[in-house]
């Protein structure tokens, strides 16, 4: 099956290429117009190009539409992480992926976004069904922490040189962070 995968950054999809490329024709998706600030972005991308040219995938990129993002989470600045302005934002990446992928004749989606144990996959595969029946392209309800994803891409991520950041992405997870 030919497959969008949505990814945050490269540490994160290691585990979910490692997995999906058995049973599927995978091909990255970056869109993360939540990334703060823009040098984070770019660094991320970086290592995401780098991780796809090693693992021979395919990647598409879209813009760095930041305004967007802020328009969309507007007001839910005091959310605690995992709160509604992740949600709202797991929506808008997963939007534009299943949009992508239905207009270069994907026939499914997925993200990586449910390797994080700070993510909530039932509310992210929610957020994907919703969007499955909106768009007219499969979604595949993953969660890829199972079966102990998370510690498999941290490990592949050291194999590989990859940099783990220490916050999600957003300007509010990163003052959440930083005050710890």
């Amino acid at each position: 099956m030919k497959l969008l995968l949505h990814i945050c950054c490269a540490p994160c999809s290691t585990e979910a290429v490692t997995r999906l490329l058995s049973e599927h024709e995978v091909t990255g998706f970056f869109y993360n117009p939540n990334i703060h600030p823009r040098e984070e972005y770019d660094l991320r991308r970086r290592e995401l190009e780098k991780y796809a040219e090693e693992r021979g995938i395919p990647l598409i990129f879209s813009d760095y539409d930041v305004e967007h993002w802020t328009d969309l989470t507007g007001g839910l600045e005091s959310e605690p992480e995992g709160g509604r302005r992740c949600t709202v934002c797991f929506q808008m990446r997963l939007e534009k992926t299943a949009e992508t992928a239905a207009a270069l004749g994907f026939e499914a989606f997925t993200t990586t976004l449910t390797i994080s144990p700070h993510r909530d996959s039932s509310v992210i595969n929610a957020v994907g069904a919703e969007i499955e029946r909106e768009k007219g392209v499969s979604f595949l309800a993953e969660d890829f922490k199972k079966k102990d994803g998370f510690k498999k891409s941290v490990e592949s991520s050291k194999l590989h040189g990859l940099r783990r950041q220490s916050y999600c992405g957003c300007v509010y997870s990163k003052k959440e962070r930083t005050s710890k």
